[in-house]
């Protein structure tokens, strides 16, 4: 166990996640609802599976590229809280203040209680559930995450790794061997159908392309937890390049299975789109499969948010630019307890008051793109200024490759603004409600 802090009786947190655990916790909360809920989605945007495909490769290399930017960003600043220290340090406090304060109140725990909702659906496939016992198990399952992680990252990032293992082992199970049992069934890969979203050609792109950006978003969080990690320096580059090259491949491959079976029109219409092909391959011996692969996906995804986000709010708190409460290190299990706390209390809070997962999620892309654009600037700041570790990781091409990146980032941001303004608009004004805080915490800001 890592000893306390020099200066002073404080607990320091506990370093005990290695590679392997960096990679359960990317996969684990990448590999979440997204790849189970948005293709049906997509579908109705798009006319066919050729160009469907497309956007899930060039979102795909969009996300590679951000994984290696936050790769060297991690590798320079080993320090918990992620991207909060790299905006932080790159824009000053007030950037930093913005961050976190969107991640408490909508970015992470929006996801928080989401997935608990999904989960809950799921679980309906072998038990029936009236509304409110849906909501008291939703809440249980918080509820439970949250212990498991206030006794403990090393405990949290067990089940990590036992979920993110079965999860990518099922998704490849039912890929593989749907591929070969479809083998003799005739390809429905080929088939077309006129989109039914009514935002144009190019509108129906960009909520495409924010779906499946939703898909992959998780890759940036790896970073919040440095802290922790035995070695940052060697965790967090390995942990991208192997962790979004993998989810990479999966998505294409699930992707391919469920146009093969459905088709176009099958897609479009499926609301457990791989329940579905379960069991149009595999029976009711099938959909009852995927039904538990979905249940043990998406709590793995919101077992690695808690892992990560929480170490935020506390990073926030300990240079005085929020909850003073937050700042603590629980003396005994090593964990910044008071932060998970917070977080599942404001993701029960959520799920309450907003109930439905299209609803809780609306919005979320929109502000988690324009911090990976910051986060992207931030780097060409440090290497320009020589800031954090110079001999740790540095990310190849630059500076072209994140220059396409932040190009695509801005372009998607703008194209959304354009074509969703209400919801844009509604979306900054959630951020803006962290203003009058600012006022307040501002004079409180540790050198």
């Amino acid at each position: 166990m890592t000893s306390p802090d020099q200066n002073t009786d404080r607990p320091a947190l506990y370093k005990s996640l290695s590679v392997f655990d960096g990679i359960t916790i990317l996969i684990g909360i990448t590999i979440g609802a997204g790849i189970f809920s948005a293709p049906q989605v997509i579908a109705g945007f798009m006319d066919s599976f050729s160009a469907i495909i497309w956007l899930w490769i060039i979102a795909g290399g969009f996300i590679f590229i951000g994984g290696l930017i936050y790769a060297e960003l991690g590798s320079r600043l080993p320090e918990t809280g992620g991207e909060y220290v790299y905006i932080s340090r790159a824009f000053g406090p007030f950037a930093g203040f913005i961050f976190g304060w969107s991640q408490l109140f909508i970015i992470r725990t929006s996801p928080l209680a989401g997935l608990a909702i999904v989960t809950v659906t799921y679980l309906t496939y072998f038990i029936e559930l009236s509304d409110f016992a849906r909501t008291v198990i939703a809440l249980g399952i918080i509820t439970l995450l949250g212990i498991l992680n206030y006794i403990g990252i090393h405990r949290a990032s067990i089940y990590q790794r036992v979920s993110t293992v079965l999860k990518v082992g099922g998704l490849l199970f039912l890929v593989v061997l749907g591929l070969i049992i479809g083998f003799d069934r005739e390809s429905l890969l080929g088939t077309t159908a006129p989109p039914t979203g009514a935002l144009g050609p190019i509108g129906n792109i960009v909520a495409a392309m924010m779906m499946v950006v939703f898909s992959y978003m998780g890759f940036e969080r790896v970073g919040y937890a440095a802290g922790e990690m035995k070695n940052p320096r060697r965790t967090i580059p390995l942990t991208m390049f192997f962790g979004v090259t993998l989810i990479v491949i999966i998505y294409a491959l699930a992707n391919l299975l469920y146009h093969q079976t459905l088709g176009m029109e099958g897609v479009r219409n499926s609301s457990i789109v791989a329940s579905d092909v379960a069991t149009i391959l595999l029976g009711s011996v099938g959909a009852g499969f995927i039904a538990l692969i979905v249940m043990i996906s998406t709590t793995g995804s919101m077992n690695g948010t808690v892992m990560t986000a929480t170490r935020v709010y506390y990073a926030m708190a300990r240079d005085g630019i929020f909850f003073k409460w937050l700042d603590h290190i629980h003396p005994v299990y090593r964990t910044p307890s008071r932060a998970i706390i917070a977080h599942c209390v404001w993701g029960a809070v959520i799920l309450i008051v907003r109930g439905s997962f299209e609803t809780i999620m609306a919005g979320m892309v929109f502000a988690v793109l324009i911090f990976f654009a910051a986060n992207t600037l931030a780097l060409f700041k440090f290497r320009r200024e020589g800031v954090g570790n110079k001999d740790g990781f540095r990310m190849p091409l630059f500076p072209w490759l994140p220059a396409l990146y932040f190009i695509g980032v801005v372009l998607l941001i703008i194209l959304r603004a354009i074509y969703e303004w209400q919801n844009s608009l509604a979306d900054l004004a959630f951020i803006a409600t962290g203003l009058p805080f600012w006022l307040i915490w501002r004079k409180k800001i540790k050198p």
